[in-house]
């Protein structure tokens, strides 16, 4: 086995005994780049950490070019959370909220009453897919374990963690009939293998490694550990593509942006709060096939 790559990874195991796999995530820096977007409070946080180790693991599930998108919304004081994760592992992510409605100890509930889980996976290649679930766990971890239930997929069971510092995941799956066939075996080795792993606490998941981890909770189980994926925070905005979305406008009604803007349109990146600016002569070149590549002096 390698050594892992630095703090942003995911890392797959599987048991030799049981038809079961499993896969841990640690997010740190990536986590730290969502967070230092904006002031997010603790809970928020919290959600979005969960939602971002949620979407690291979903991605090693899939086999797939494209982007994976998870978002959850509410009419309660946290609308949106929403985490894009691509098949190259570039993660972005972001929240929505009403920093006022929000108590230092509030739970999914409180801040999502009511809310939904949407999955879409986004293929280069192929068509869009979503599936929604009702956001009716007591934790995300709960709300994607009851959505592979509702979508009568293979067995899946989630356990996520979060503390604004650190982003922490563990996944576990069945597979396909093959060491254990008779079913009273396959759901009797299923069901001890996810009553260990109910076992551990955030705070363990948070803090130890995941040799330790998977010792603590699978010291009499036969596992095998592979090799660490990495992840990295990386946003897809760029200017080229806030001027196609300005090109689908038209010219006259770019033109009319500029003026009723006071001379330059500003379009932000919500992920990543990069500006971009856009004035008379940014339109003019752009409409005239010039492209983006020598804009005026207003380019950010």
């Amino acid at each position: 086995m390698t050594d892992l790559p630095d703090t942003d990874y995911t890392q797959r195991f599987i048991f030799d005994d049981s038809d079961t796999r499993g896969e841990l995530v640690a997010l740190e820096r990536s986590y730290a780049e969502v967070l230092a977007k904006h002031p997010y409070p603790e809970p928020v946080a919290q959600l979005l950490g969960e939602l971002m180790a949620a979407a690291a693991l979903l991605v090693g599930t899939l086999k797939f070019d494209g982007l994976l998108i998870l978002q959850a919304r509410s009419e309660g004081p946290v609308p949106l959370l929403m985490i894009e994760c691509s098949s190259e592992r570039e993660i972005r992510g972001l929240a929505r909220y009403h920093a006022e409605q929000i108590a230092p100890d509030a739970t999914l509930a409180d801040m999502m009453p009511d809310g939904v889980l949407a999955l879409t996976v986004d293929p280069t290649h192929g068509k869009r897919y979503q599936g929604i679930v009702d956001l009716d766990g007591t934790s995300l971890a709960e709300c994607f374990t009851n959505y592979f239930v509702m979508s009568q997929q293979t067995n899946t069971r989630f356990w996520l963690y979060a503390d604004g510092r650190r982003a922490r995941g563990l996944l576990l799956q069945q597979l396909p009939a093959d060491r254990l066939r008779d079913p009273e075996e396959r759901d009797a080795s299923w069901q001890h293998i996810t009553a260990l792993a109910s076992t551990l606490s955030a705070d363990e998941l948070l803090s130890l490694d995941n040799e330790t981890v998977l010792h603590r909770l699978y010291h009499e189980e036969q596992v095998r550990l592979f090799d660490g994926q990495s992840l990295r925070f990386q946003c897809s905005c760029s200017r080229e593509r806030s001027a196609n979305a300005l090109v689908s406008l038209g010219l006259e009604d770019a033109q009319q942006l500029v003026i009723e803007h006071g001379g330059a349109i500003e379009i932000d990146c919500q992920f990543c709060n990069e500006r971009y600016l856009f004035d008379a002569a940014d339109i003019a070149q752009l409409f005239a096939g010039a492209g983006v590549d020598t804009p005026s002096d207003t380019r950010h």
